[in-house]
C-alpha cells in the first residue's frame, strides 16, 4: 500500500503544483476570467486519465491469459520507462517549472479560451495518463485482491491535493528540489519492482523464455501470505521465488538508474557546486513565494 500511497502523492502533487502555479499566475494578473477555462482543461484531463485507466482495466479482462500476459508485462516496461524519465526530468526542471508555466499560459492568453483549456489539459493530463498507466501496473504487480493498492493510491492523491492547497495559500513552504529527490529516488525502487513484475508477466506469456529457472525460493522464511511478506510485496514488490532474468533486470535496473538519480547535478570546482546550490535554494524560495499570490 504504501508503494500506491507514493505514486499518488508523488504524481498528484506534480500536477497540484502545476494547477497552483496557473491558477495563482491569472489571479495575480487580475485575469481571473480565464479561470473557468482552465478549470474545464483540468476537469476534462481528469476524465480522459481516469477513462484510460479504466479502459486498461476491463478491457484488459476480455484476453486470453497469455495475452493478458503480455500485455501487462509490456504495459509495466512502459509505465517504467515513463516514470524513469519523469522523475530525472522533474529533478532537472522543477526548479524552473513556474517560468516556464508562465510563458506557455501568457501565450494561451493572447490565443483565446480554446488555447487556455488546451494549455491546463496538456499540463495536467500527461502526468494524469502517467499516473493512470504506472498505478494500474502497480496494482497488478501487487497481485492483492483486496482494496488496498487503489485506497493507497486515492489517499496519496488527496495528500497531493491537500498539500497543494495549502501550497497555494501560504501556509506551507516546501524544498521543492529535496522533495523530488526524496520521492523520486523511492519511486525508482517501486518502478525496479513493476519492472521485474513485468519480466515474470512477459516469461508466463512466453514471450520472454530465457532464464526462467528460479534464482532463490524464500518462500519458507517470508511466506507471502505473512504481514512481513505483505508488507515487502506491497512496498517494493518483492518476490520470495523470482527468476534469474527477474533478479538480473531488477539489479541492472536499479543500481545504474539510482546512482545517476541521486549523483550530485553538474560537475566542477567546489565554487561551481556552491554557486549552483545557491542558485537552486534561491529558485526555490521564489517558487514558494510566487504560489501564495
Amino acid at each position: 500500500m504504501f508503494g500506491n500511497y507514493l505514486i499518488g502523492l508523488r504524481e498528484g502533487l506534480e500536477a497540484s503544483l502545476v494547477v497552483c502555479i496557473l491558477i495563482a499566475y491569472l489571479v495575480k494578473t487580475g485575469r481571473r476570467d480565464a479561470l473557468k477555462p482552465i478549470w474545464i482543461g483540468i476537469g476534462v484531463a481528469v476524465g480522459v486519465a481516469l477513462a484510460f485507466g479504466a479502459g486498461l482495466e476491463f478491457g484488459s479482462q476480455e484476453l486470453t491469459f497469455e495475452a493478458q500476459e503480455l500485455l501487462g508485462g509490456s504495459l509495466s516496461v512502459v509505465a517504467v520507462v515513463l516514470v524513469t524519465w519523469m522523475v530525472f526530468w522533474m529533478r532537472r526542471t522543477a526548479r524552473h517549472l513556474k517560468a516556464e508555466l508562465h510563458g506557455k499560459l501568457d501565450a494561451a492568453l493572447r490565443m483565446g479560451t480554446g488555447a487556455l483549456v488546451a494549455t491546463a489539459f496538456l499540463a495536467v493530463g500527461r502526468e494524469g495518463l502517467e499516473t493512470a498507466l504506472f498505478v494500474w501496473a502497480s496494482v497488478r504487480a501487487s497481485s492483492d485482491g483486496t482494496f488496498a493498492p487503489l485506497a493507497g493510491v486515492l489517499l496519496g492523491l488527496l495528500t497531493a491535493v491537500l498539500l497543494g492547497w495549502l501550497f497555494y495559500r501560504g501556509a506551507l513552504r516546501i524544498n521543492l528540489a529535496r522533495f523530488f529527490t526524496w520521492t523520486g529516488g523511492m519511486l525508482v525502487v517501486v518502478a525496479a519492482g513493476v519492472l521485474a513484475y513485468g519480466v515474470h508477466d512477459l516469461q508466463e506469456a512466453r514471450f520472454l523464455d530465457g532464464l526462467a529457472n528460479k534464482a532463490f525460493d524464500i518462500s519458507a522464511t517470508i511466506p507471502p501470505d505473512s504481514w512481513y511478506g505483505t508488507l515487502l510485496k506491497g512496498v517494493f514488490n518483492f518476490q520470495p521465488n523470482p527468476t534469474v532474468l527477474q533478479v538480473t533486470v531488477w539489479a541492472l535496473y536499479l543500481v545504474p538508474t539510482l546512482a545517476l538519480f541521486l549523483a550530485p547535478i553538474g560537475s566542477g570546482p567546489s565554487t561551481r557546486v556552491k554557486k549552483q546550490k545557491a542558485t537552486d535554494e534561491k529558485a526555490d524560495a521564489e517558487a514558494s513565494a510566487g504560489t501564495t499570490a
